[in-house]
């Protein structure tokens, strides 16, 4: 995935640090995931909410790259394929260094392991 591809936008930036859907309602996540088209930031498929997929349900979009420090990986919702390597996108590259996983911070309950999928 070096070329240009349909479903991926290079120049669009990260809507933000966290998921947008939980961000609104003060929820957490374990994981983020980035669209690679319009750069909406949502929690992964373990999260109690999967708003990475509902936005691919919602809007089509069908790449998502990893939003973790660390993770360069990219996913094909169509096809279910992981890509270990694509094309470079806007900064930032991942959320806060300093944000944990799952986060944010002060919004985890302790009991965090019996929500997830």
């Amino acid at each position: 995935m070096s070329q240009a591809i349909e479903g991926i936008d290079p120049a669009v930036p990260p809507s933000g640090p966290g998921c947008v859907e939980c961000e609104a309602v003060q929820g957490w996540w374990v994981h983020l995931r980035r669209c690679a088209q319009c750069g909406h930031i949502g929690c992964c498929d373990t999260s109690p909410e999967q708003h990475a997929s509902r936005h691919f349900a919602a809007t089509g979009h069908p790449f998502i790259r990893s939003y973790e420090p660390g993770e360069e990986w990219f996913w094909d919702f169509r096809t279910e394929e992981m890509f270990a390597e694509g094309p470079e996108l806007a900064p930032p590259q991942h959320h806060p260094a300093d944000q944990p996983a799952p986060g944010p911070r002060g919004r985890v309950p302790s009991d965090w392991r019996d929500h997830i999928h």
